[in-house]
């Protein structure tokens, strides 16, 4: 094979992984700018949405809507004796832990899992979280139903089946876990209590200053720069190699 034939070659196959790689680093980027968009969309969704009208709960209960945070009323009673506290939980730099309660809807047979907002924990040796106790009787409650928050890394496996003693510590809020636990189905979201909520008494106690469990936009944006970058990169770095090429 003759020399010149042997340099064609290797400048066809230089320039086809050079625009596989530039076509795969800008539809990265592409794809890194639609999730942002999507997570701006939903963040503007959960910003509205304690303001939102109140919808009827029990339509959505099963089944709530993709890539909405409906605001609810929901009517039932607390289950007494089984609440779950969310632990290594951090607010303007405070140690503390997410309150979690099950709830029994009327004329749903699963059970509903209330955040009742953050509260502050030392974890001094010997202490135990402050944690108001909950309301008696039927109640009405209002809040976002929204995504069980993400679990993160887990170490060490489910826990809560090694707990006797309530309200139970935990590291995640899982809800086939929670479910295990408490022997009964669970609905497939939480809800995010109104800070003002009527049947909970101790709404004061509680930071309910609520976020949503997604990476944000800008740093979707900024993985898209980064990828775009790489494609610039990759095709300043093949006309370099070309310019060599020339020269020698």
């Amino acid at each position: 094979m003759s020399r010149a034939r042997r340099s064609g070659r290797a400048l066809a196959f230089a320039l086809a992984l050079t625009l596989i790689g530039i076509a795969l680093f800008v539809r990265l980027g592409v794809w890194q700018l639609d999730r942002g968009n999507a997570a701006q969309a939903l963040l503007a969704a959960f910003t509205a949405a304690p303001n939102a009208p109140l919808e009827p709960f029990a339509p959505i209960a099963a089944a709530p809507p993709a890539g909405r945070y409906p605001h609810v009323a929901v009517r039932g009673r607390f289950v007494a004796g089984r609440e779950y506290l969310r632990d290594e939980q951090l607010r303007d730099e405070r140690l503390g832990v997410e309150a979690y309660a099950p709830f029994a809807p009327a004329g749903q047979a699963a059970l509903l899992l209330v955040d009742r907002g953050w509260i502050a924990w030392s974890h001094a040796p010997g202490s135990q979280p402050q944690v108001p106790a909950l309301a008696d009787g039927e109640v009405e409650l209002r809040g976002i139903y929204a995504p069980f928050p993400g679990s993160g890394l887990r170490v060490g496996g489910n826990r809560l089946v090694l707990q006797d003693a309530w309200p139970k510590l935990t590291l995640a809020i899982d809800r086939d876990e929670i479910a295990a636990d408490l022997r009964q189905p669970v609905l497939p979201r939480v809800l995010l209590l109104d800070a003002g909520t009527r049947g909970d008494d101790a709404a004061t106690a509680f930071d309910r200053r609520w976020t949503p469990k997604l990476m944000p936009p800008e740093r979707h944006r900024a993985y898209a720069f980064q990828w775009f970058a790489f494609a610039f990169a990759a095709a300043a770095l093949f006309a370099l190699w070309i310019r060599k090429r020339r020269e020698k």
